[in-house]
């Protein structure tokens, strides 16, 4: 069994395995060849073989003091897992001493969603007959009404049957390639139907795309967000809106009319209730933001 004297080239011949073996991207390679070395320079003298449990808490609190986030830290413990679970099978080692640890769990960041007033004011802002503002409003009328994300956005096709305005409805794939089908409301419907009709002179010859750009082809989805992120700067927005603040608006503001948590997770297409458990803690937000300017011992002197 080889001690610290050959760290290097073990870990360098375990990241030619991985190379060889699971052929992962150069970038994930390089991140584990940095995790590697950080191991070998905080273990400095120490034998590889006498890496233990208790040296891994402290040497991933030492990185969290150093400012690591927790994201880095998981990725630094999966590499450093990975490489004695190799050096236990290939070269004798013992044990495993990162078996069970775990990195410091990372604060799941809210999604930002538009208030109520701030949506009405960027999808009523917008008036003339170009063709281009009557998609744009058809666009993010149909995001904020039905929750889509921006990829089920423009993939949807003009004369396929998943969006049927007569039934006030659209079907949609999304992640896992799971299907759904939500409704659309009247405002989009109207906004989509007044898109349909200009559509027609300027689609490209057999284009599917429901919506097209400048040159009849289906739209990207970063020409959306940056219509998006115009249309918001015109009315006087101070958020950086894009396509997907429209998903969480819709759900924001679903949730905190019907409560019904399960429904907007349907309509969501989220796998787990606990990922559209998110949208409560904006909803307790916005009570507690009442809270502190109604009640008479919340307010400050």
């Amino acid at each position: 069994m080889r001690g610290r004297g050959d760290g290097a080239t073990l870990a360098r011949d375990y990241l030619e395995a991985l190379q060889s073996q699971r052929r992962l991207s150069p970038a994930t390679l390089r991140n584990y060849a940095h995790a590697l070395q950080l191991l070998l320079s905080l273990l400095q003298e120490h034998p590889l073989s006498s890496f233990d449990g208790a040296q891994a808490r402290r040497f991933i609190g030492t990185l969290h003091s150093r400012g690591l986030s927790p994201r880095t830290l998981a990725l630094t413990l999966s590499a450093w897992r990975g490489w004695y679970r190799w050096l236990v099978r290939q070269h004798g080692f013992k044990a495993n001493p990162l078996v069970g640890l775990r990195a410091p769990k990372a604060k799941r960041a809210l999604p930002k969603a538009l208030s109520v007033d701030a949506t009405q004011r960027l999808l009523e802002g917008e008036e003339g007959s170009a063709a281009s503002l009557t998609r744009d409003r058809a666009m993010f009328e149909l995001l904020y009404s039905s929750g889509l994300r921006l990829g089920e956005l423009v993939a949807l096709d003009v004369d396929d049957g998943r969006l049927d305005l007569r039934h006030a409805e659209v079907t949609v794939t999304g992640k896992g390639s799971k299907t759904r089908t939500v409704p659309v409301g009247a405002k989009a419907r109207e906004a989509i139907k007044q898109w349909i009709d200009k559509r027609q002179g300027i689609a490209a010859p057999g284009e599917k795309a429901l919506f097209v750009g400048a040159r009849g082809r289906r739209i990207s989805p970063a020409v959306v967000g940056e219509r998006l992120a115009a249309w918001a700067r015109r009315r006087g927005l101070a958020e950086r809106v894009h396509p997907h603040m429209l998903r969480h608006s819709f759900a924001s503001h679903v949730l905190q009319s019907s409560q019904d948590l399960r429904a907007v997770q349907e309509m969501l297409g989220h796998a787990s209730i606990s990922t559209t458990q998110v949208y409560t803690h904006l909803d307790f937000q916005a009570l507690a933001k009442v809270y502190d300017a109604a009640h008479p011992r919340a307010r400050k002197k």
